[in-house]
């Protein structure tokens, strides 16, 4: 079943169910004050000739009495003491009979009278009684009666309109329910096809905002997910698109040169030098791998840091001390600043993978007699590392991608330099699961700067442990 049609059926059972709760308490306080205002004027009334008769009690009394009520809807019996009929404004039948045969005890009734009859619906009257004492100390009682046909029929003709009234409120409720559903569930149904397109592998899909509720919010995460999916399938396919390159290149070189190994006519010092090509790029493919299976280690959570408590300043004069012979030999200078020693929690062989990527990256793009600076500085509780050259430094329009995986600034220059564009993606990585960030900034000939910002930890936790 269709959520329009479920949530159409909830609406109506729900507004069905107050409405005829509501219609069902007003009928009946509706009857039940009209009846209760029929029997407090018939009692009315009836006091109303006894104080008369307790004034003046003669037969022209009780003659203008019975003339009176011959006159009305309403009916008056006037009773002695003992029950015998002393006026009557019509002629007594069984139903009146039975009332007044009921023997009331004057003392029993209030001087206000008391209603002893008010069944509308099973019998023909509804009656009260009010008790009388004359001047002439004559006792007795002023029984008034109504016939219940008008009452009746009052109520019939308002059950008509209650009826009609709930028929109609029946059909705009159905209508308004039918048009409500539609238009809650116009936006469901739009999500529902575009979520259809997107496992189609279609995310070309358009979702309008219409609210700032909850379904507003839901489009709008659709959206986001189709872009987020669409972007992830275009990486996708780049990714293998440049690892089938990375991959080609150097099988060709093996493939080729060990073509040419096999010819029986090849003097020895070319096929050492053939091997040692193939050997070369049989290494180039190995490393290549290696960082492959680092990254799919990081995809899959099952890349581990083992943290340990280590003193900043010390921990990257270890990294460069191993360095800087390197940069000796290229003519680069290797310059370290850390005016304040502090505690970080690292995994030192992982951090140390971060440095030396940075500062290889460093050495490559940097030129003879320049200076590579390695800063360690104090902001609050944060401590930052800044990598800063006076390299080449990085176009701005390829900063925004240069941690993405086999982004390469200069294609040219890969097979020079060994890289394969996942260096970086591996050091954010690792830098992200320090609870870290790391950014870039860097001008065209002038250099870069890679800053890493990581968390202090204090000197007494180290103690601790």
């Amino acid at each position: 079943m269709k959520i329009s049609i479920k949530l159409g059926l909830w609406f109506f059972i729900c507004i069905f169910i107050i409405e005829a709760v509501s219609m069902f308490y007003l009928h009946q306080n509706v009857v039940h004050t009209l009846v209760n205002e029929e029997l407090t004027s018939l009692k009315s009334r009836g006091n109303s000739h006894r104080d008369v008769l307790e004034n003046s009690f003669d037969k022209d009394t009780l003659h203008h009495i019975q003339l009176m009520e011959s006159q009305t809807d309403t009916e008056v019996v006037i009773t002695d003491k003992s029950g015998k009929i002393l006026a009557k404004s019509k002629v007594v039948d069984k139903s009146m009979e039975r009332i007044i045969e009921k023997r009331v005890n004057y003392n029993e009734i209030p001087k206000n009278g008391v209603i002893i009859q008010s069944d509308w619906e099973i019998e023909e009257y509804i009656s009260t009684v009010s008790p009388y004492q004359s001047k002439e100390n004559k006792i007795g009682y002023v029984y008034m009666f109504k016939s219940n046909e008008n009452i009746q029929k009052f109520i019939s003709n308002l059950n008509e309109h209650f009826i009609l009234a709930s028929i109609l409120i029946l059909f705009f409720m159905l209508i308004t329910t039918i048009f409500l559903s539609r238009a809650l569930t116009k936006p469901l149904v739009s999500m529902k096809n575009a979520t259809r397109k997107i496992s189609k592998g279609d995310f070309s899909v358009s979702l309008p905002i219409s609210s700032n509720d909850e379904l507003g919010e839901l489009s709008n995460s659709i959206r986001k997910l189709a872009n987020d999916l669409n972007y992830l399938t275009k990486e996708r396919n780049e990714f293998l698109a440049s690892i089938s390159h990375e991959l080609r290149t150097p099988l060709t070189y093996i493939k080729g040169y060990a073509d040419l190994g096999k010819k029986n006519n090849l003097a020895e010092k070319d096929r050492i030098n053939y091997l040692s090509i193939i050997y070369e790029e049989a290494d180039h493919v190995n490393k290549l791998l290696e960082e492959l299976f680092e990254l799919a280690k990081m995809d899959e959570n099952n890349f581990s840091i083992k943290k340990e408590k280590i003193k900043i300043c010390e921990f990257m004069k270890s990294i460069i001390r191993k360095i800087e012979p390197v940069y000796k030999s290229k003519g680069v200078q290797l310059d370290f600043i850390c005016n304040e020693d502090a505690y970080v929690e690292i995994d030192p062989i992982r951090f140390e993978q971060v440095c030396f990527n940075l500062l290889d990256n460093s050495l490559k793009y940097s030129d003879i007699h320049s200076t590579t600076t390695i800063e360690v500085k104090k902001r609050g509780n944060k401590i930052i590392i800044l990598i800063r050259d006076q390299g080449i430094g990085i176009p701005s329009e390829d900063l925004p991608y240069i941690f993405d995986r086999l982004y390469r600034v200069d294609k040219s220059r890969s097979r020079l330099t060994g890289g394969f564009g996942l260096g970086l993606s591996i050091v954010k990585e690792i830098v992200n699961a320090h609870g870290g960030t790391i950014s870039v900034d860097s001008k065209k000939n002038e250099g870069t700067c890679f800053k890493i910002t990581l968390e202090e930890k204090k000197y007494e936790e180290c103690l601790i442990n």
